[in-house]
């Protein structure tokens, strides 16, 4: 493995204590275009996406294909596939960039001691974490396309039934996850952007591809529960969105035992 961090260099003391203004600026202009796409998204589609509401919470029980639009509401579809794909990336870079935002710039300022070249490597770094979470993706689009069979195949009194089991069975889950060992594995490497950028290190594009992919995993490995209550509550859902982003976020960035108390009391 190569060596990320060279013992001296001014340069990398100004990137890690004071944040490039140029990737700053990028890197806020990335997530707040998300944002507004994703807002743009949900307020004009008809309906929130989700297994638990299409299956008959809120009175949504005749509902039936995808409701989002650009997605085919006849069910399995390339073309579904795909603008679902294209809108849960992009809110995928909206909910999870800022709670990414450390690794990014630590990736900057290691990149920035090695070579002048640092804008291509860490954006290239960002399109693998976020490639991960495209993938995850299209894990969602095969569940709720089965989920949405299952609902639709039922009748209204039977969809009314099981669909707040359904949620409370993914709440308890999710829950349940937050207290295994993999979970803080996972944790663990998102909270230290100094030891991952030390211990995973790969020079070139190629590897800060891989490097970017790695993060996305542990970051998948870390939120994946909450994002399944997402998926059964509702998809496109504003007020899930942000209370899903401000739990990771307090989650990866502050200390453990004020980031508990804080996650313990959203819930």
């Amino acid at each position: 493995m190569a060596d990320a961090f060279p013992r001296k260099s001014r340069r990398f003391t100004w990137n890690l204590h004071g944040i490039p203004l140029g990737l700053f600026a990028s890197l806020v202009g990335l997530t707040a275009a998300a944002w507004a796409l994703t807002l743009y998204q949900t307020f004009s589609m008809d309906m929130p996406m989700g297994i638990a509401v299409r299956g008959g919470i809120g009175g949504m029980e005749g509902m039936a294909g995808m409701a989002m639009d650009g997605i085919a509401a006849d069910g399995w579809s390339v073309a579904g596939a795909t603008a679902f794909l294209a809108v849960w990336t992009v809110m995928m870079a909206a909910m999870m960039l800022p709670a990414a935002a450390p690794m990014i710039f630590m990736f900057a300022a290691a990149q920035a001691r090695r070579e002048q070249h640092v804008a291509i490597p860490t954006w290239t770094f960002v399109a693998g974490y976020l490639l991960v979470w495209a993938a995850a993706g299209l894990v969602v689009y095969v569940l709720v396309q089965f989920g949405s069979e299952f609902a639709t195949s039922l009748d209204p009194p039977q969809r009314s039934k099981w669909a707040p089991l359904a949620l409370g069975a993914t709440l308890g889950v999710a829950g349940l996850y937050q207290f295994t060992a993999f979970k803080h594995i996972c944790l663990s490497h998102c909270r230290s952007p100094l030891a991952f950028v030390a211990q995973h290190w790969r020079d070139g594009r190629v590897g800060a591809l891989k490097m970017g992919m790695r993060h996305g995993l542990y970051c998948f490995g870390c939120c994946w529960a909450l994002f399944a209550v997402l998926v059964a509550t509702g998809v496109m859902s504003v007020a899930w969105m942000l209370l899903l982003t401000l739990v990771v976020f307090v989650e990866k960035l502050l200390p453990v035992a004020a980031a508990s108390k804080v996650v313990w009391a959203l819930r």
